[in-house]
């Protein structure tokens, strides 16, 4: 039966018959190098396991930034590191935008976006009881 596609479908470009799947180095068997896991703990009690090579303990980080609340965290768990001076916690965008805008900015910019709402049909009137 003759077919008017190439019987390469489905593979990637450069693939000639008889290659090595995609997955596969074409110079053999790599060298899995050994890693180690490495718990850190912050002030809250989050635990957080990050997977390194294995290297000398002192090019391992001491601290690292825990991923849920943002402290700092330390490798032992019962001395948590302290939070660094002048460090900030995690700002959300509502954050950001307050120490860009006053209260008085953002009545104005949300009176402009509802008025513009309203002029395009979008918005009615009654829905905000300003009828």
């Amino acid at each position: 039966m003759v077919h008017g596609t190439p019987g390469y479908r489905g593979t990637r470009v450069g693939v000639a018959q008889g290659s090595t799947p995609r997955n596969q180095s074409d110079h053999g068997e790599g060298v899995q190098l050994p890693r180690i896991r490495v718990p850190y703990w912050c002030a809250k009690g989050h635990e957080t396991r990050l997977v390194f090579l294995k290297l000398p303990d002192d090019q391992i980080p001491r601290n690292w930034d825990c991923p849920k609340c943002g402290l700092p965290a330390s490798r032992d768990p019962g001395h948590p590191a302290s939070a660094r001076p002048g460090d900030e916690l995690f700002k959300s965008h509502l954050d950001y935008v307050k120490e860009r805008r006053s209260s008085q900015d953002a009545e104005i910019v949300l009176a402009g976006a509802l008025e513009r709402l309203r002029a395009r049909g979008v918005l009615p009137d009654q829905l905000l009881g300003d009828a």
